[in-house]
């Protein structure tokens, strides 16, 4: 059972960028990353749309950034269905008229195991939540995108998107299949005023990575991972939200295409 992920939003507070009004989709903003993001966001003045599978997790985060005064609704989506994705996209632009920005962070681990004991089934699921995802978001928000002049998408992939990761070879696979639709759709929408890239988060401390319950499951695991990072930490959720609100704000608006590593220096 996952612990409860306690941010605090007054971490959030050293960003300079501001997104006042701008229109914010986050997916997979129940918890971890997603969730800080979504805090950060709406901090800097943006008008949050929350959406998850997890509708408890999920309007937790809207009623956080409610609380510091910011603006934010919820909408449960399943983004592994297309015709849910598409779903959530109309009622964002029925709603509110447009979308600024779109944060496509979804996704999962999947199992771990060797390639030739790699279950099928997991191999599907996988390559269905972390890429299927994001294929099926920017394949909605572009059109929304394009026919507003213009917005930002950025994907999250990870370091696994950059080298090899044993016993992964699904999310290892999916994350490389993220990077390469995300440089493939910034070449194609780059005239079109369309900004699209990805950040590869290293081991970032969340629910979807704690190192206190690997370490009960995996003795002496954490401190190896730990061990290979030049920074010799783990991430935080906020230091990958920062790299996001750089890459969706106006300091970064001759970027598009990048796979951003936030990884201490691991791939360097």
């Amino acid at each position: 059972m996952e612990r409860k992920q306690t941010i605090d939003s007054s971490q959030l507070n050293f960003y300079t960028m501001k997104f006042k009004d701008k229109i914010t989709l986050i997916t997979g903003a129940a918890s971890g990353i997603g969730k800080a993001a979504a805090l950060a966001f709406a901090k800097e003045g943006a008008i949050v749309i929350v959406s998850d599978m997890n509708e408890e997790g999920g309007n937790e985060t809207v009623a956080q950034i409610k609380a510091n005064n910011g603006q934010a609704t919820f909408i449960k989506t399943n983004v592994a269905n297309y015709e849910e994705v598409e779903n959530l996209m109309q009622q964002i632009v029925a709603q509110f008229g447009r979308l600024d920005i779109a944060i496509n962070n979804a996704g999962i681990n999947g199992v771990l195991a060797r390639t030739k004991d790699y279950p099928v089934e997991d191999w599907d699921k996988v390559m269905i939540v972390n890429v299927s995802s994001v294929f099926y978001g920017m394949k909605t928000q572009i059109p929304i995108m394009l026919q507003q002049g213009g917005g930002v998408i950025v994907n999250t992939a990870s370091i696994a998107g950059l080298k090899g990761l044993p016993n992964s070879i699904a999310y290892t696979a999916s994350k490389h299949a993220v990077i390469g639709a995300t440089k493939t759709a910034a070449m194609e929408y780059g005239r079109n005023n369309i900004r699209i890239n990805a950040i590869c988060p290293v081991f970032t401390i969340s629910p979807m990575f704690d190192p206190v319950a690997l370490e009960k499951v995996a003795q002496g695991v954490p401190d190896k991972l730990k061990a290979n990072v030049p920074m010799k930490r783990f991430a935080k959720v906020e230091e990958q939200v920062g790299a996001m609100m750089w890459l969706c704000s106006d300091q970064a608006s001759f970027v598009t295409g990048l796979a951003l590593p936030v990884d201490g220096g691991l791939t360097a």
